[in-house]
C-alpha cells in the first residue's frame, strides 16, 4: 500500500520502481476499465497511464505542488480526464473533413497539465462553499433530474432547486474567481 500522498508524489518523482509498480497495481486497472467502457482498447489505457504518469512527474519537477485527496484517486481523475481529451481531439480529427493541424505532443502535455491544474483549482474551492451547495451541485454536475433532487435534499419544487443552483454556482465561480491563481490559469 501507499504512503501518503505527497510522499507517495515525490517517490513518483524521483523514479522509485516500488511506487511506480504499485500505483500500476492499484490505479492502472482502474483506468483501464473506464477506457475500455468509453470507446477505448487496452493500448489506449495504456499509452493514457503512461502519458499521466509522465505528466504528473514533469508538472511536480517543475513546480511542486500537494495532493488533497489521496494518489490513487488524483491519478484516477487526471486519467480520466485525459482519456476524455484524447476523445475529443479522436472526434475533432474525425468530424472536420479539413487537413486538421495537430497539436504538438509537447504543447499537448502542457495544456493537459493546465487542464488539471484548472480541475483542482475547481475541487479546492467546490470543497470550500456551504455543503448544501457541494451535495447540490455535484448532483447536478451529475445531471441529475431536478425532481430527484427536490426528493433528496427535500426542497419544495423545481423552480426552487434552479435557483438554488444558480445562487451556488455563483457563489462557487466567485470563490474561484477570487483565487490569484485563476487570472493564471484563465490566460494560458
Amino acid at each position: 500500500m501507499l504512503d501518503r500522498s505527497n510522499d507517495t508524489l515525490k517517490k513518483l518523482a524521483n523514479g522509485d520502481r516500488q511506487v511506480i509498480k504499485t500505483l500500476y497495481a492499484n490505479v492502472f486497472p482502474k483506468i483501464s476499465i473506464y477506457v475500455l467502457k468509453n470507446k477505448g482498447r487496452e493500448e489506449d489505457a495504456e499509452d493514457v497511464f503512461q502519458k499521466l504518469l509522465m505528466q504528473v512527474i514533469a508538472r511536480y519537477k517543475t513546480k511542486t505542488f500537494t495532493i488533497e485527496s489521496t494518489i490513487e484517486g488524483f491519478l484516477y481523475v487526471a486519467g480520466t480526464n485525459l482519456w476524455k481529451r484524447e476523445l475529443n481531439k479522436k472526434k475533432r480529427r474525425v468530424t472536420n473533413n479539413e487537413i486538421v493541424e495537430l497539436v504538438s505532443e509537447e504543447d499537448d502535455f502542457v495544456l493537459a497539465a493546465l487542464e488539471q491544474e484548472r480541475w483542482e483549482l475547481f475541487q479546492e474551492k467546490l470543497n470550500k462553499i456551504s455543503e448544501n451547495c457541494k451535495m447540490l451541485l455535484k448532483l447536478f454536475f451529475k445531471k441529475t433530474p431536478y425532481k430527484e433532487i427536490v426528493k433528496k435534499l427535500g426542497y419544495k419544487s423545481d423552480n426552487v432547486v434552479r435557483q438554488r443552483i444558480f445562487n451556488c454556482k455563483s457563489q462557487l465561480s466567485k470563490v474561484i474567481k477570487s483565487d490569484v491563481r485563476y487570472n493564471e490559469l484563465k490566460e494560458l
